[in-house]
């Protein structure tokens, strides 16, 4: 996939997201989100795995967008201090 079209795949999937983003939030919050744009669909699970598995099972040939409901990045990487 050309990056310009992994961002525009990414634009369209965070559109979804955010016209639905209230009710992700409230019946789903801190669960993840696989959303495939073209078809509009989204697949919540517990896990990164399970949402990204249950969007490749219902559409195989295309590529979705994973959130983390409710964050701003599905993962966050970063130091602890003590």
């Amino acid at each position: 996939m050309l990056a310009s079209e992994r961002r525009s795949l990414v634009s369209k999937a965070k559109v979804l997201y955010e016209s639905m983003r209230l009710r992700l939030e409230r019946e789903f919050g801190g669960q993840f989100v696989a959303i495939e744009p073209e078809s509009q669909e989204f697949f919540v699970g517990q896990s990164f795995d399970s949402a990204v598995s249950a969007a490749r099972t219902a559409h195989p040939n295309r590529v979705s967008h994973t959130i983390r409901i409710g964050h701003q990045a599905a993962f966050h990487i970063g130091i602890m201090e003590r």
